[in-house]
């Protein structure tokens, strides 16, 4: 006697496969943007991160140009610009035994240093195009925050403003605020910075 087994080979439905193929999507879909969530993140914390580090070694350049200025090659008093985002001053930034004018502008969301080289003899300076010029940041805030970038004091600690004597000058502050995006996290840094000019003291 013959026994006939039959087995029945039965595969998935084609609704069982769209749900599969669904449920898998969406399982990509949101590994996917959970990785390209993680990477934008990472990429601006390491892009404020360098844009703070570039701002920062600026803010120490403009404390030891401050500090050394002094009276320009042509006799013209060592302070020239005192505004609430423009200063200038003489000061020998590049110790070339030649004293530079030196411009601290910002101007939108950019700080930059000009520096304008003394010529000729007797020296004369032409401040209508710089020697060279360099950015210190592309991310300052202070404008769109209504702070100011420089504040001035005199000797008793009183501030300064555009209109005063600039002869009264004896203690400057740098503030910037940096962020390269206003609206993301970790958010603005704030770097001050102060000095007292050696060349303004009183008791020189």
């Amino acid at each position: 006697m013959t026994c006939l087994v039959i087995i029945e080979q039965k595969g998935m439905t084609l609704v069982e496969l769209i749900v599969t193929i669904s449920l898998y999507t969406i399982l990509m879909l949101a590994i996917s943007s959970s990785v390209f969530n993680l990477y934008q993140s990472n990429s601006y914390a390491v892009a404020q991160a360098g844009e703070i580090n570039n701002a920062r070694i600026g803010m120490t350049e403009w404390g030891s140009n401050t500090k050394e200025m002094t009276t320009a090659e042509d006799g013209t008093y060592p302070v020239v610009v005192m505004e609430e985002h423009r200063f200038g001053y003489y000061s020998d930034i590049d110790q070339d035994s030649s004293v530079e004018y030196i411009e601290y502008i910002l101007s939108g969301t950019t700080l930059t240093r000009y520096t304008y080289d003394p010529s000729g003899s007797p020296a004369t300076y032409n401040l209508t195009t710089p020697d060279s010029e360099k950015t210190l940041s592309l991310y300052v805030q202070n404008i769109n925050q209504s702070i100011p970038t420089f504040l001035y004091y005199d000797n008793a600690g009183n501030q300064l403003t555009a209109t005063s004597p600039i002869i009264d000058l004896r203690y400057i502050k740098a503030q910037i605020i940096v962020n390269i995006d206003p609206v993301k996290s970790p958010g603005e840094f704030m770097l001050r910075s102060s000095v007292a000019p050696r060349n303004l003291k009183d008791n020189l």
